[in-house]
């Protein structure tokens, strides 16, 4: 019991608080269509100028009251509840000013029906239930609590809705009934589309590590391999070198179990990643420029025409620099297939001191593409694959209606190690 008085008076106070509070709460805008953004706006002028122009009145007060209320409908749109204080005081003093029809004129219903209904789309249900409260109990002081039957043969069931009190909570309780289920649907809505964000940027980052820790399995191999042969280098060098001396075999043999000792630390670390390779992967080396003829074939044989270009001088580069550039020409032209069937691509590789520019583009496609089945990581991937070398990548439309892709890789001198048999 003291809990539910606690709650009860903590409510009573809030309720106090919020119809106090007489700062600005503007009426939002339609979310969409755009060009409608503002049409409830529109909608509460016109209902406040043909509600002063049917309620007005004759009398030069009753004209300045319902000018003073119908404003007030108006005035809601930037502050509901100092509106609802307007109608209410403008009720009172009709009440005692004028006389009938006030405090339950047409222009006050008309009005406070309207403010309620633009409260209740920014208030809390009990904050609009107390404006209601307290409009109608000040229209009854100032009537002297005279509930005017209309009808005084109505059958007792509906006797009430025959009153001036019943007809004003009906006609204002409906519309502030319309005003709270309105604000529900767009609170519900916001959580949705708050909701829907969340879940979207959750997909995104999913992706993210999931194309990253792609990389990561293509990058081990590369590493892996590399490691492997300076193993295998160390424990070699001995034999090719005729009595060789204590200390280069203790040297060789330090560097032999540094590389091993890599390989373990890089395992661990992929492991820590989560980062595995399939099942059916095996040991494939992982491809190069040397292979992009035979990937050039491939999508030809798959309909796809496809022209190459190089230019300047083909050189050696790292290894990850030979996997990246491979990779984004792949998904670049797995793009091309996807999303525009029977375009013409080009792919010119630019070699230069120290870089390699890659430029994929197609010309518009000749039919619709299909529907696709999901979001595709291909330039999710490429640009992770160019940051991870310091480079940059630049993709957009072309103005002939097709799409490029440019990624522009640092590329220093390089010169391959020599692998000795083992």
């Amino acid at each position: 019991m003291q809990r539910l008085r606690t709650g009860v008076r903590a409510v009573s106070q809030a309720v106090r608080s919020d119809l106090r509070r007489v700062a600005a709460d503007p009426l939002p805008p339609l979310a969409s269509p755009r060009w409608l953004a503002r049409l409830p706006h529109v909608l509460v002028v016109l209902y406040a100028a043909l509600t002063f122009v049917v309620f007005r009145g004759d009398s030069r007060p009753a004209v300045l009251l319902s000018a003073v209320q119908a404003g007030a409908v108006v005035a809601a749109m930037l502050s509901p509840v100092l509106a609802w204080w307007v109608v209410t005081v403008a009720m009172v003093v009709g009440a005692l000013v004028i006389g009938a029809p006030y405090p339950w004129s047409g222009i006050t219903v008309a009005a406070l029906a309207g403010v309620l209904f633009l409260l209740a789309l920014r208030a809390r249900p009990a904050v609009v239930v107390a404006a209601l409260s307290v409009s109608v109990l000040a229209g009854l002081a100032t009537a002297l609590a005279d509930f005017h039957n209309h009808s005084p043969g109505a059958p007792w069931t509906v006797a009430v809705f025959y009153t001036n009190i019943g007809q004003v909570v009906t006609i204002c309780g409906l519309a502030a009934l319309l005003g709270g289920v309105r604000r529900v649907r767009r609170l519900a809505h916001t959580r949705l589309a708050a909701q829907e964000q969340i879940s979207a940027e959750e997909r995104a980052r999913r992706t993210l590590l999931e194309e990253r820790a792609r990389i990561a399995r293509e990058l081990h191999d590369v590493v892996a391999h590399h490691l492997s042969v300076i193993s295998i280098q160390a424990q070699v060098a001995p034999h090719l070198v005729a009595d060789p001396p204590e200390e280069l075999r203790q040297t060789l043999a330090g560097i032999r179990g540094n590389a091993l000792a890599a390989l373990v630390e890089l395992r661990r670390v992929l492991g820590v990643l989560r980062v595995e390779s399939p099942p059916s992967a095996g040991h494939v080396p992982q491809p190069t420029l040397q292979q992009l003829d035979e990937l050039v074939g491939n999508v030809r044989d798959a309909g796809l025409s496809v022209t190459t270009h190089t230019t300047g001088e083909p050189r050696p580069l790292p290894p990850g620099v030979e996997l990246s550039a491979y990779r984004i020409v792949q998904e670049a032209l797995s793009n091309a297939i996807r999303h525009a069937p029977g375009a013409a691509v080009v792919v010119e590789l630019s070699y230069h001191p120290t870089s390699l520019i890659i430029e994929v583009r197609n010309t518009a496609p000749k039919r619709p593409a299909p529907p696709s089945s999901g979001a595709g990581h291909g330039l999710l991937g490429m640009r992770e694959r160019v940051a991870m070398l310091g480079g940059k990548l630049t993709t957009g439309p072309t103005r002939d209606g097709g799409y490029q892709v440019v990624a522009s890789l640092p590329a220093p001198a390089y010169t391959p190690p020599v692998e000795e048999p083992a």
